[in-house]
């Protein structure tokens, strides 16, 4: 593992739970004991030698890392110019990059004497690995679910009932990502004395955005290594999707301090001017929503926005704190793909790589395949594959005319 050089980016947040002007915790009363108990059990967690032995034997022997990095190559002569690489975490088990971080706290709760968990889900692939983390421990599960993302994951709502998992679908709001926060935050208040809140992005109050990260970090430290194994240099490139962050986050992390660039790719759904859109660094502004100030989509009033994105995993109107900060001081640059880009790389990777994607690395693709054809063929740009496509086949189908 990397180890942050002085003054390096990779020390924040800070004391306050900041990124720059970013993050902190903004909860009720009644939450703050627990955050800051949170707070206490993770910073001894995490300087345990013996919680690291645990998680990596976790990620292992269950999760089955470390993800391998595969050469596209069929894919990259169809593009020209850079040669790409994916990192193959949607070969993990549950399907994503969710399950890294939800070992880690299902530890951290066992270690709180915790024992119910709660989560919010709006793909449905941190509520799988969520619910499968809480039948491997054996603790109740709850999962809040908009009622518009239980309609287009049914797949995944099946797969975390059978895990055991009660999925409650919200209605409230645009009943999407946002509004299943909303009321995991409301559960957590109320049940504070035995209920462990597993967020899956790294967004939410301090420590949460840290903590996830630090748990998602897996994905780049050990890409890092294997690209060096591979090419005998770092990539010049670093792409991931982002809606909340945390698999962004997870890759970029490692390669902070490192010559490479790194580049975040939002969800433009219908385009940046149709109001229609997840992208909240391209048009949001600095506000306070779950429990952390960030970029937010928002009103001339300061009411937040509903977002748009045919990928439910990006469908939030904010993003993770970390990625506010390295967006301001310009150490990665944030861009944004429309619906139909997306469609258009999943359907590439597919008949090139015979890899399914999931919607949201497919925005990430969608960008590799914007810049790839304009590098010269010794670059090299490294794409986290953060989930696979099996949740997704039903969305696409529709918006590609067919039926199953």
């Amino acid at each position: 593992m990397t180890k942050p050089l002085p003054n390096s980016l990779r020390n924040l947040p800070d004391q306050h739970g900041r990124f720059g002007d970013f993050g902190g915790r903004f909860v009720a009363e009644t939450l703050m004991p627990l955050i800051l108990e949170l707070e206490t059990a993770y910073e001894k967690a995490r300087n345990d030698p013996e919680f690291f032995d645990e998680f990596q034997y976790y990620l292992k022997h269950y999760v089955g890392r470390p993800s391998p990095l595969w050469l596209a190559e069929r894919l990259t002569r169809k593009l020209g110019g850079a040669k790409v690489y994916f990192k193959r975490d949607e070969l993990n088990h549950t399907g994503a990059h969710k399950i890294n971080n939800c070992i880690g706290q299902i530890l951290l709760a066992t270690r709180m004497g915790k024992s119910r968990i709660i989560a919010e889900t709006g793909a449905g692939q941190h509520g799988v690995a969520t619910a499968t983390v809480a039948a491997l421990f054996g603790l109740p599960c709850v999962i809040y679910m908009g009622s518009v993302d239980v309609e287009r994951q049914q797949p995944n709502v099946f797969r975390m009932k059978l895990l055991g998992a009660d999925v409650r679908p919200v209605t409230s709001g645009a009943a999407t990502l946002k509004d299943a926060m909303n009321e995991a935050l409301r559960d957590w208040v109320t049940n504070v004395h035995d209920t462990f809140y597993i967020i899956g992005t790294a967004a939410g109050p301090h420590p949460y955005p840290a903590m996830v990260r630090d748990f998602q970090s897996v994905i780049g430290t050990e890409a890092r290594e294997q690209i060096i194994a591979a090419e005998g240099r770092l990539p010049d490139i670093a792409i991931a999707a982002v809606g909340g962050g945390s698999n962004a986050i997870g890759l970029f992390h490692p390669f902070l301090d490192d010559p490479v660039q790194l580049i975040g790719v939002e969800a433009a759904g219908h385009g940046l001017d149709s109001g229609e859109h997840a992208a909240s660094l391209s048009r949001g502004r600095p506000g306070v929503l779950h429990g952390n100030k960030t970029y937010l989509l928002q009103d001339a009033d300061g009411q937040i926005m509903e977002a748009h994105s045919i990928s439910a995993g990006l469908d939030y109107p904010g993003i993770g704190p970390e990625h506010a900060y390295l967006h301001d001081i310009g150490r990665v640059q944030y861009v944004a793909v429309t619906d139909n880009q997306a469609l258009e790389a999943f359907q590439l990777c597919c008949r090139t790589e015979g890899i399914i994607p999931a919607l949201e690395p497919s925005h990430a693709l969608a960008h590799v395949m914007n810049i790839a054809p304009k590098l010269t063929d010794n670059k090299v740009i490294l794409m986290n594959m953060c989930g696979r496509g099996d949740k997704d086949i039903f969305t696409v189908a529709k918006h590609l005319g067919e039926k199953l």
